[in-house]
């Protein structure tokens, strides 16, 4: 097992360090652990004691002293299990708070509004805010999301299928013979060969325009306004009808 995924739930690199320790000396006291790792004493009982608490490890006394043991493997399952039982009821709390939260963030929201997101997290926000619009419009698409983050596209069209979210997608003509059928709920055209270029790509939903740049560093630059969304919608229209092709 790869002990660095325990980072994921979690473990701090000191409590991963010692649960490894523990791992190959099967039952030892603190002076033994302190040696094996090198971390000091004071810090090996707060990091013992974190673990102890997670239920990762337990301690039997003998001879006055305390012996420590990792937990049955096991325990790192129930673990996940507990942090997600917590995690659900927080949800269920903030769910709650959730209608005056956005009351109050629409009440001080400027008309037009910009946002930068930036690297592959921030591309990826800027994807789930699309699934909460029942259409959206590309200008420029490469596919380059689905070649470059394959299993996240993969989860996020799922989940956009069964919303019945259209796509309205105008895709650069280097795609045309790559490229066999449309997703479900996707219709699509490509632009001439003189439209190739940099992987930028415009998208529109709601009152949003997205222009993205997703070459090697992945950009997002988003702006909320109902009058240039509107706008790219009829610049999208005139693309689609007079300008790509099936």
């Amino acid at each position: 097992m790869a002990l660095e995924v325990l980072r994921k739930i979690g473990l701090s690199g000191g409590e991963i360090t010692i649960y490894s320790s523990l791992l190959d000396l099967g039952r030892a006291p603190v002076n033994k652990i302190h040696e094996k790792t090198g971390i000091e004493r004071r810090n090996i009982y707060d990091i013992l004691n974190k673990l102890i608490e997670r239920g990762l490890i337990t301690y039997v006394t003998e001879n006055k002293r305390r012996v420590f043991q990792l937990s049955h493997p096991n325990k790192i399952i129930g673990y996940i299990e507990e942090k997600k039982h917590d995690l659900d009821g927080t949800r269920r709390e903030i769910e709650k708070e959730i209608p005056s939260l956005i009351e109050k963030f629409n009440f001080r929201r400027p008309e037009i509004n910009a946002e930068i997101y930036r690297g592959h997290e921030g591309v990826k926000a800027v994807w789930e805010d699309m699934l909460n619009y029942k259409e959206i419009y590309w200008i420029g698409s490469g596919r380059y999301v689905p070649k470059k983050l394959p299993h996240f596209f993969a989860n996020w069209n799922k989940r956009r299928i069964k919303l019945k979210i259209r796509m309205f997608n105008i895709i650069r003509f280097e795609l045309k013979k790559e490229l066999k059928k449309p997703y479900a709920y996707e219709s699509w055209k490509f632009l001439p060969k003189d439209f190739s270029g940099n992987p930028t790509v415009t998208g529109i939903h709601g009152n949003k325009t997205v222009n993205f740049l997703l070459g090697e560093d992945f950009f997002a630059f988003v702006i909320e306004s109902k009058e240039l969304a509107e706008n790219y919608r009829r610049y999208h229209k005139y693309l689609w009808d007079n300008v790509a092709k099936p």
